[in-house]
């Protein structure tokens, strides 16, 4: 954050005109199923905000005995029907479901806080108002969400020992870590929830400086904004999650730009109740949408069976299978594990060697993709980005390959790039990427992870040690990994001075390489 120069980008008319169009959608597809069991309500959130909220109880419910309790805040940018198709399926196999829209967003009142103390809060009045106004067990309490909601859900759950159970489907448990991952602004997962909330929600003048501090690349503001997102983060109570004992699942796909796996993975090992981590091939909330308009889903028939199980007791055999699910991008069926760790078995690194000079400020070629579109095209045509590796203009992309893989090489888990670096500014940002390289020379793009530093003596090496971004995918034999490392990706802001210069070696001392996680074989 240091080069306010840098202009925005990335323009949000189309992703926002997408998220109201689905937000239009899921308002009017499942009404007319639910509208005969479906009550309009005013709930009092915290500090008198009022909170526009629907109900849905059993079918026969007369008020002779209660019902395990499931409250969903409504995603960002979305009306309080989001959840309908979903919430009958629930209240029809007995719970009772309240679904709110959180404060700031449509007709609830108050001003978006980004899941801030007044959300937290926000969700344990609605606990309350649904324990007082409906036939709800108050010892069987779980809440649930996509991503705004999954995170508020888990913040909710490390302040309100009344939850018992959550599933966090598309969320977040560090919300720095995933917007500003390796010290960069992830600028079109940015600017699509600013955009969406400009047009659905009255943010607060707080969260309209955060914004602007943001693409400003306001350094000063820095340690500010990362306090702010901290308070945002489960991460920062999971020793209260845990003491609270709630059982959660947490799902999220691969290819999410707006909120990485890779945080929800570590927030996963710090867990220490029961738990259950689901990530499948996708972008942020598409692994869920099709649950969205009542579809059959794998991730809501997942979460219907976590909390069949643990908050209505059903010996469904959820609890007894491996509690890290996979599927990978390139196809095939679901892939238990025991734990995180476990999916990766071997690690193969390949040499980074030599020492390669580029220039920044110009987009090699090789690119993340863009917001939304890039893992889409991934999830439901196998086609992520592409670039033609022995076409990258040296001059502003360093590439190093492996050699060609006699077998199938399963990638699974969190690739890992050691370099040194020596700059000829202080400042600069590198983006990291990972591709499968077929016979002619086009790469697909497997991973990638940008990183930023400041401060650094020009002319001086320096370390760096990044984790690309987790996935899950299948290189097959005869193909070769490479690894390409250029300075501008239009996902994010990038710090590079004009005529900046970065140069890779690998010291004898100290060699560079890529580790690449691999499933056992």
């Amino acid at each position: 954050m240091g080069h306010p120069r840098k202009a925005l980008r990335t323009t949000t008319v189309g992703a926002v005109s997408a998220t109201l169009i689905a937000g239009s959608a899921l308002g009017l597809a499942p009404t007319a199923q639910a509208a005969d069991a479906v009550r309009f309500v005013d709930i009092t959130g915290d500090g008198g905000t009022v909170l526009k909220a629907n109900v849905i109880t059993p079918a026969g419910s007369d008020g002779s005995r209660r019902y395990p309790l499931l409250v969903l805040p409504t995603s960002w940018g979305l009306p309080q029907v989001e959840y309908l198709a979903q919430a009958q399926k629930l209240a029809n196999s007995g719970y009772i479901v309240v679904s709110y829209n959180v404060r700031g967003f449509w007709q609830s009142g108050g001003e978006i806080e980004v899941a801030g103390p007044p959300d937290t809060a926000d969700a344990s009045k609605v606990i309350d108002w649904a324990l007082a106004n409906t036939p709800a067990d108050a010892q069987h309490i779980g809440l649930a969400g996509v991503s705004y909601g999954a995170g508020i859900s888990l913040l909710a759950a490390a302040h309100d020992k009344r939850v018992k159970a959550v599933a966090a489907l598309s969320g977040w448990a560090d919300l720095i870590d995933s917007i500003y991952s390796g010290r960069t602004q992830h600028v079109q997962a940015a600017a699509v929830l600013d955009g969406a909330s400009l047009v659905t929600g009255r943010q607060s003048a707080e969260v309209r400086q955060i914004f602007d501090n943001f693409y400003a690349s306001n350094l000063s503001k820095e340690q500010e904004m990362i306090d702010w997102g901290k308070k945002r983060s489960a991460a920062t109570y999971v020793d209260q999650l845990n003491q609270n004992g709630a059982a959660v699942m947490m799902a999220n796909a691969w290819g999410d730009t707006v909120f990485s796996p890779n945080q929800y993975a570590d927030f996963y090992e710090k867990l220490s109740g029961p738990k259950r981590l689901e990530l499948r091939p996708g972008d942020h909330a598409t692994a869920e949408l099709t649950g969205l308009f009542g579809l059959p889903n794998d991730v809501w028939t997942d979460t219907g069976r976590w909390f069949d199980h643990y908050l209505k007791g059903a010996d469904n055999g959820i609890d007894r299978e491996q509690p890290v699910q996979l599927k990978s991008r390139s196809g095939g069926g679901y892939e238990g594990y025991p734990d995180w760790k476990s999916i990766a078995a071997t690690r193969k690194k390949i040499a980074l060697s030599g020492t390669t000079t580029i220039h920044t400020n110009v987009d090699s070629g090789a690119d993340g993709g863009i917001v939304f579109l890039s893992s889409i095209l991934d999830q439901i045509a196998q086609a992520p980005p592409v670039a033609s590796i022995p076409l990258l203009p040296r001059r502003w992309a360093a590439v190093w390959q492996s050699e060609k893989y006699r077998t199938a090489q399963q990638v699974r888990g969190t690739a890992k790039l050691h370099t040194t670096v020596t700059p000829t500014k202080e400042s600069g940002t590198l983006v990291a990427y990972l591709y499968d390289v077929g016979p002619l020379g086009l790469g697909k793009l497997v991973s990638n992870a940008p990183f930023t530093f400041h401060g650094q003596t020009p002319g001086k090496p320096f370390g760096v040690d990044l984790q690309l971004f987790s996935t899950a995918y299948d290189v097959p034999a005869g193909h070769r990994l490479a690894l390409v490392v250029d300075t501008v990706d239009p996902l994010y802001i990038e710090h590079n001075p004009s005529g900046a210069q970065l140069t890779f070696s690998s010291p004898a001392n100290d060699p560079s390489y890529v580790s690449i996680p691999l499933r056992e074989q």
